[in-house]
């Protein structure tokens, strides 16, 4: 299995959640950091994804090759992040073959009502038990 976690700004998002990955799923599976910019993608390379790269098209070229997408939602709202979400970036993310797992952090100009607000590290490990059953596996170690 093919893990896409896009991040960009200072990239810390994107390093917890290819963090929690790579504690709780198998050495298996491949991880790709796909950063909107180099710190973001050297914050998640160094928490150990597989393989990593930066900007809009090698985002737009590598989501493709994904089985599941973890990221916040703002990957798929055109401008978010203050401005390092394209609309390219966006439109390839949402039409991305793979299964898409947005993690619901508010942007500064949406507000999702109707969603729980629930701590960050919680809501990677709510999409990492979303992709353990879509892989039929149990918990690494168990």
């Amino acid at each position: 299995m093919v893990i896409a976690v896009i991040d960009g700004m200072g990239g810390g998002i994107g390093a917890q959640i290819v963090s929690q990955l790579r504690q709780e799923l198998s050495v298996e599976v491949e991880i790709l950091a796909l950063g909107t910019n180099a710190i973001a993608t050297d914050k998640m390379m160094r928490a150990k994804a597989s393989r990593g790269a930066t900007g809009e098209n090698a985002i737009r070229v590598s989501v493709n090759l994904a089985d599941a997408i973890l990221a916040p939602i703002g990957v798929v709202i055109p401008n978010s992040m203050m401005g390092e979400i394209t609309p390219g970036i966006a439109e390839a993310v949402a039409g991305a073959r793979g299964y898409k797992l947005l993690l619901a952090i508010n942007q500064p100009h949406f507000e999702f009502v109707g969603v729980e607000a629930r701590p960050l590290t919680k809501q990677i490990s709510a999409a990492i038990g979303v992709i353990r059953e879509r892989m039929g596996s149990p918990r690494q170690g168990s």
